[in-house]
């Protein structure tokens, strides 16, 4: 990773052409994307066991409960225990996020409701062929449990026709009953226009690679996706002189050994720590499974930071809006009321991102590519659907109605107008 100062007069041109080099290498999926979905869409099956033969090697796309039983009882009791932890707790929280509807009478009597429906039916994307991530499934599920969604089906390419036995587990620990041996973007179109063994979907959420995000994108408005960009996943940490730089190196890589478009970025006003950190970088890359994953996210598309002051450090942390933000520093209370834009903001040296990962309760599909400028990560908020009722009174619409008359027919909607008129018309 390089090292990138702020007092250098291309400083801002460097920043900018790393972030948009990494958003077109995430946008240029979408080219090879959209014929897939195309096919899925007026193929159906044939082509879904296609693609995945090709791409997953999975001859088969629907596991039976035997198969499902047998590869749980394989998994370890720890494993289990800790996805009961993560289950307990996340429920827990987003049980909070629960909405009320709202009932509002006026002074003509008229009433206005605002209330929350579940929606129907909703598949997760749970991420699976060279990684697989049980925390995954609970991120997604438990919110739309909470919410009261249906019908719930999980969509998982697993590898070579076997499902990891952990998201297994936290599928039945859902009670998830539909469960797909399919990935990317073809399980998407599947998921989104149906197939003869499919039952079509009314929503599509959960993380994948730069290739899901392109196919959700593509069947949006044929059906709901979650409103922000869900993948590659990436993560800002600032950090001062007070900070461990083997921990900070540690988080780092933790990140960057996701996906090969994975972001990492460090940013420091300690010059000697982003030393310490490049060096702890070399010696754990060594000691990681996904070696040749993180290495390549490191380089293509991670940066150390030399940054000068809080307040450009805010400026910066902003343009990006990363989908994590780590304030591993001793003044991060300072900093968070400036920071607006960030899907989750980890706070001090112990609030690690890995832990919001798994268990700490809070959600971990948060959006990715800037788009925490403008929205959210998944809650049970993204579960539901809002319906308004409108009930008038004739009080009420004989007093509201004159003016509802005078702006419809300014707008020259004159058949507005005359709907309201031949309800006030005196007789």
């Amino acid at each position: 990773m390089k090292i990138l100062y702020s007092t250098n007069k291309k400083f801002n041109n460097s920043l900018n052409k790393l972030l948009s080099l990494r958003k077109k290498k995430v946008q240029s999926s979408s080219i090879s994307v959209t014929s897939i979905v195309r096919d899925v869409k007026k193929n159906g099956d044939k082509a879904l066991l296609k693609y995945e033969k090709r791409f997953n090697q999975n001859r088969t796309i629907f596991p039976t409960s035997n198969q499902i039983n047998n590869s749980i009882k394989s998994l370890d009791q720890k494993v289990k225990k800790a996805i009961d932890i993560a289950y307990d707790r996340i429920y827990k929280f987003h049980s909070l996020q629960k909405f009320k509807n709202i009932s509002f009478i006026d002074k003509f009597k008229n009433k206005l409701e605002y209330k929350y429906l579940p929606i129907d039916s909703v598949a997760i994307y749970v991420p699976g062929s060279s990684a697989s991530y049980p925390s995954s499934v609970l991120m997604n599920a438990v919110p739309a449990i909470v919410a009261g969604v249906k019908r719930l089906i999980m969509i998982n390419p697993g590898f070579k026709g076997k499902q990891n036995p952990a998201v297994l587990y936290a599928a039945r620990k859902c009670k998830i009953k539909e469960i797909y041996s399919i990935g990317g973007p073809s399980a998407v179109a599947a998921a989104a226009y149906g197939t003869k063994k499919i039952k079509k979907v009314d929503k599509i959420v959960g993380p994948g690679n730069a290739y899901v995000a392109a196919a959700k994108k593509e069947v949006f408005g044929d059906v709901g996706i979650e409103g922000m960009t869900a993948g590659p996943s990436e993560v800002t940490i600032v950090c001062d002189k007070y900070s461990n730089p083997e921990w900070v190196a540690s988080d780092l890589i933790g990140q960057a050994e996701h996906d090969n478009l994975a972001q990492c970025i460090l940013i420091s006003k300690d010059k000697k720590l982003l030393e310490k950190v490049k060096i702890e970088l070399i010696k754990q890359l060594k000691k990681i499974p996904r070696v040749s994953v993180a290495r390549k996210s490191l380089n293509s598309n991670g940066i150390l930071m030399y940054v000068n002051s809080d307040k450009k450090i805010i400026e910066i942390v902003n343009k990006i809006a990363p989908e994590h933000l780590e304030l591993n520093i001793q003044n991060y209370k300072s900093y968070v009321s400036k920071i607006r834009n960030a899907g989750s903001i980890c706070l001090g040296k112990y609030a690690v991102m890995a832990m919001t990962d798994y268990n700490v309760g809070s959600n971990h599909v948060l959006p990715t590519n800037g788009s925490a400028k403008y929205s959210s990560g998944i809650s049970v908020n993204e579960f539901y659907k809002r319906i308004s009722y409108i009930n008038l009174s004739k009080k009420g619409i004989e007093s509201l109605g004159p003016s509802v008359i005078t702006l419809a027919n300014y707008e020259g909607l004159v058949g507005h107008a005359q709907s309201v008129i031949k309800r006030i018309r005196r007789k």
